[in-house]
């Protein structure tokens, strides 16, 4: 049996462990990645990438290659509630509601504040070519596609897999320093004693990923279009279609439509019936239909008990698995991934201890855990939708296209349900515009020194952001400009090691702070110096008003953009503070 020796090994190569690899190759650190399938996702998954994502790739050097395949925010800025397509009855083509989403229309402006990157809409079918593109320019020969973990035990010193070429059936040895479980919850997780825990099995999805021409019945800019059919029943009577791409807005060549079933309902596995059943939903009867894939998953919102044991770590779908609703379910993986690798490099460089390790479940099993809980809550509120439309589960058709003729009627009858459904509507803004789910996210516990300040108030509907230097939260975007160059905050952020930011006070006694810490822990500290005489030029004012410490005070940042420590004020010695906060943040 052959023998390999690699820093870390990833088992699972899709968008959470091709990220991975992505970011510990920009850090200087050897992987070897494992995937069982013989290539990337063949269905669509995840398709929405979020603000906070996409700043993480634009770190990382990736953000081009994703947006110029991806759709922009004109494609994707709203999403509609609606009776169909086609068809000339008077129930026919009618919209109940339009909501702005994700960064569009009117969010629009907000979400370019707060923020150096737009959002993004690409399926996973099309975004993971492009991180395995990525992945293996950066590690040649290190991302192997069609080769299986067996088996794995680990020990004081090290992790020992036994790894199965699929095509030759070879099978070799891998000794790593550390494993990153990407897999899914399919293998690592139960070798190591992983389990998840929550509500599974509460409804069986179908998703249909089929090829249409639908240009001359939907709109450029809408994401997602909710389907009520007056006359339909059960499960096939709504559904949720998404464009996928390549093109897009309504020329686009792909759409998922989405269906939810009873568990246990056998028509979920009726598949001879889909395009019949899509062709009535859509009331498009002559609609030229190529079905591509049918998939079928069960809806659940589970959690690992652990997200480290020993040497090994389990990340996305392996730590966290939730319905679709919000789009957290990748954007959560991509960003446990990045919270990782940063620590798993200073680890592995001896510029940290061991225990830094640590925090990476402190920090991450939280924002899991409201994730997991946020993905059900808005999954849920559609039933919420539904009964403010008037519509009851289990009532005979009839009664539906009772209530959505009573929806539609002239005068005050119609004004009053639709009133009331505007007002119902407007509550899945916690699915649709959570931007401080998005954004807002922070840490309470982890690799940063707590200042003893309040949090701002967490929105409870998930909608406004608060920026804040605060320690454990994400560092605030502002654009800054030297030289004639626009940068953002975000731009200054070394992914080697930690930023300083400071004003002309402070700019002395921090910058001989970070040269004194950088010498003595290894450790790059890079300090920019903003606003009147100093390095940068806050030309609007935006970090003055956000950085929340006064003249001669200094904001520490991480290599994930993170803030690890602030001083207020300036300190008696700014070295011994600073060197105490990166001892603190890197366990020395």
């Amino acid at each position: 049996m052959s023998h390999l020796e690699v820093p870390v090994l990833i088992v699972g190569g899709g968008g959470c462990g091709l990220s991975t690899s992505i970011f510990l190759s920009e850090l200087g650190v050897e992987s070897l990645l494992v995937e069982r399938h013989a290539d990337t996702s063949h269905l669509p998954k995840a398709h929405y990438l979020n603000q906070r994502t996409m700043e993480i790739f634009r770190q990382y050097g990736i953000a081009e290659s994703v947006y110029a395949a991806g759709a922009g925010p004109e494609h994707f800025g709203s999403v509609r509630w609606t009776t169909s397509l086609g068809g000339d009855g008077p129930l026919d083509r009618r919209v109940f509601y339009t909501m702005d989403a994700f960064g569009g229309g009117g969010l629009y402006d907000t979400y370019v504040a707060d923020s150096p990157a737009l959002s993004s809409n690409l399926p996973q079918i099309r975004l993971e070519p492009i991180l395995k593109r990525h992945a293996e320019e950066r590690a040649p020969g290190r991302v192997r596609f069609q080769h299986e973990l067996l088996t794995i035990t680990q020990d004081d010193s090290g992790v020992t897999a036994t790894i199965q070429d699929r095509t030759t059936a070879a099978v070799y040895e891998v000794r790593a320093q550390y494993v990153i479980a990407a897999d899914g919850g399919k293998t690592v997780g139960e070798q190591i004693g992983i389990a998840l825990h929550g509500p599974s099995g509460m409804l069986d999805m179908v998703g249909c990923h089929f090829k249409a021409d639908l240009s001359a019945y939907v709109d450029d800019g809408c994401l997602i279009t909710w389907f009520i059919d007056p006359d339909g029943s059960g499960a096939w009577g709504s559904g949720g279609m998404v464009p996928m791409g390549p093109t897009w807005g309504k020329h686009s060549e792909e759409w998922q439509l989405s269906f939810a079933f009873a568990p246990g309902d056998p028509e979920r596995f009726d598949e001879d019936m889909i395009v019949p059943r899509l062709k009535e939903l859509l009331r498009l009867p002559d609609l030229e239909i190529e079905v591509l894939r049918v998939s079928h998953w069960v809806l659940e919102g589970v959690l690992a008990d652990h997200y480290q044991v020993g040497r090994v770590f389990v990340a996305g779908d392996a730590a966290h698995r939730h319905p679709p609703t919000t789009g957290l379910g990748l954007n959560t993986a991509i960003q446990d991934a990045h919270n990782l690798a940063w620590k798993l490099a200073a680890v592995i460089k001896e510029q940290a201890a061991p225990e830094l390790l640590d925090s990476y479940e402190l920090e991450r099993q939280p924002v899991g855990a409201r994730n997991v809980d946020w993905a059900m809550f808005t999954f849920l509120n559609h039933l919420v939708i539904d009964a403010g439309l008037g519509l009851v589960p289990g009532q005979p058709p009839e009664a539906n296209r009772a209530a959505m003729e009573a929806f539609f009627a002239e005068g005050p009858r119609g004004e009053t349900r639709r009133a009331r459904a505007a007002e119902v509507l407007r509550t899945q803004r916690t699915e649709f515009q959570a931007h401080d789910l998005e954004l807002g996210f922070r840490y309470d516990q982890g690799a940063f020194v707590a200042d003893g300040s309040v949090p701002p108030a967490n929105d409870p509907m998930g909608t406004k952001y608060l920026p804040t230097t605060r320690p454990g939260h994400r560092l605030p975007h502002a654009w800054l400009e030297r030289e004639g160059q626009r940068l953002s905050t975000h731009d200054l952020v070394d992914r080697h090691g930690f930023l300083l930011l400071t004003d002309s006070t402070g700019g002395g006694p921090w910058s001989m702070a970070a040269e004194a810490a950088a010498e003595k822990l290894g450790v790059p500290v890079t300090v920019a110096v903003i606003g009147e005489r100093g390095d940068f030029a806050d030309v609007d004012g935006t970090w003055a008003r956000l950085r929340e410490v006064g003249e001669g005070g200094a904001v520490l940042v991480r290599p994930d953009n993170h803030v690890a420590y602030r001083a207020g004020e300036p300190v008696a010695d700014a070295s011994d503070s600073l060197m105490q906060a990166l001892g603190a943040v890197l366990s020395r």
